[in-house]
């Protein structure tokens, strides 16, 4: 197996669309599979959630640090700023995971236990 470049791994570390199949195309078997695939994926956004949660708060630690113990406010908005990203980030991912869970599940899906 062929090792994939770093750039492709770090994305897949942060984002998770590539994990997913599209269930808008294709047939009604082929939708329903897609379907399938993507709820039975739908448990590695917690996952990806922990981990932009984790980065948000390194970066607003980092933030903190340099505007008040090195008093850098222009360094400190370097960090605040995609720390704040992370929040819409997380948002959306958890209403992806709801929807995975709420949504009706395709006729014959039995759910996971």
């Amino acid at each position: 197996m062929q090792e994939l470049p770093f750039r492709t791994l770090l994305y897949r570390y942060f984002f998770f669309d590539w994990l997913f199949k599209d269930a808008g195309h294709g047939n009604v078997f082929e939708r329903a599979a897609a379907w399938r695939h993507n709820c039975e994926q739908a448990h590695w956004l917690l996952t990806y959630m922990r981990r932009w949660l984790w980065c948000g708060m390194v970066l607003y630690a980092f933030g903190g640090y340099s505007e008040l113990l090195l008093g850098l406010q222009q360094l400190s908005a370097f960090f605040y700023v995609p720390a704040s990203l992370t929040l819409p980030v997380n948002a959306v991912i958890g209403a992806a995971w709801l929807g995975f869970k709420a949504l009706p599940r395709p006729i014959g899906h039995k759910p996971r236990r």
